[in-house]
């Protein structure tokens, strides 16, 4: 059976459970294969990304094998995608509005206008990018400084709170990148970039659980057993924006990230990637 999400946003849990860990997030319009069925929860697979987790089974809208085929087409070839970090889609039904968290997919969408199941929706097209963001710096800049200060959440992958792989997932699809939910899978994308010297702005950079103030220097060829706790985006060889307490901008050299609220540095640098060739 599949699903589809109608909410802005639901958690997904580690367990069948209210009070379990949330692993991950669906935003609305995102479909969902679902694995297991209990009274109460469903397991399920995101079909964007591959993650699986539990939630609760009001909070999704099953479908039927025609409307799911129709709809997963139309959303197979959707590229606009809500770029803002929040903004309101207007039911043409009933007049109601959903709050829509930036990188969510609008299948059908045209002029300001996208369905979902047969009920069409208005949104302000100033608020959509149409078609993939050219990625370079500047539009990294337009995009992520939206995100600054927005609080960390475990799990999260929206503008009201999020981890550091999200961030990276949420931002990098807009310029129409796909990328795995998790900063360890992530890390096994695109292609190795040897030193800060040789980035450029939306390499992705990985950081380990090593010692940060250790004097090590950037391994090569880490993507391996490493175990990879952390990630975040180039803004330049000197600057990157991740999120760790909140989304920031902070410095960055071969060693890690240098915090100056901390004044020293708290991310061991693992590895680089480039992921938009």
């Amino acid at each position: 059976m599949h699903a589809i999400v109608l909410h802005s946003i639901v958690p997904v849990r580690a367990e069948a459970r209210e009070g379990a860990e949330q692993e991950t997030q669906l935003l609305f319009g995102e479909l969902c294969e679902v694995l297991e069925q209990q009274p109460r929860w469903y397991k399920v697979r995101n079909v964007s990304d591959g993650e699986e987790g539990y939630v609760d089974a009001i909070m999704l809208t099953p479908m039927t094998d025609e409307e799911h085929s129709v709809y997963a087409a139309g959303l197979a070839s959707a590229t606009a995608r809500v770029m803002l970090p929040m903004t309101y889609a207007v039911s043409g039904n009933n007049g109601q509005t959903i709050p829509l968290s930036m990188g969510t997919r609008l299948a059908n969408y045209k002029d300001g206008q996208f369905e979902v199941l047969g009920v069409p929706f208005r949104i302000d097209s100033a608020a959509v990018a149409e078609q993939a963001l050219p990625l370079n710096a500047d539009t990294l800049m337009q995009i992520t400084r939206f995100l600054l200060n927005t609080p960390y959440l475990w799990g999260g992958k929206n503008a009201l709170g999020m981890d550091c792989s999200g961030l990276a997932q949420t931002v990098m699809s807009l310029f129409g990148i796909s990328l795995p939910r998790n900063a360890s899978q992530q890390v096994k994308c695109g292609k190795e970039v040897k030193s800060l010297q040789d980035a450029q702005a939306g390499d992705l950079v990985f950081f380990d659980h090593a010692d940060p103030d250790s004097e090590g220097t950037l391994p090569h060829n880490c993507t391996g057993d490493m175990r990879i706790t952390h990630v975040g985006l180039l803004l330049d060889a000197k600057r990157v924006i991740h999120c760790s307490g909140r989304v920031k901008i902070e410095r960055i050299d071969e060693r890690g990230i240098y915090s100056p609220e901390h004044q020293a540095y708290t991310h061991h640098l693992a590895a680089i990637r480039r992921v938009n060739s």
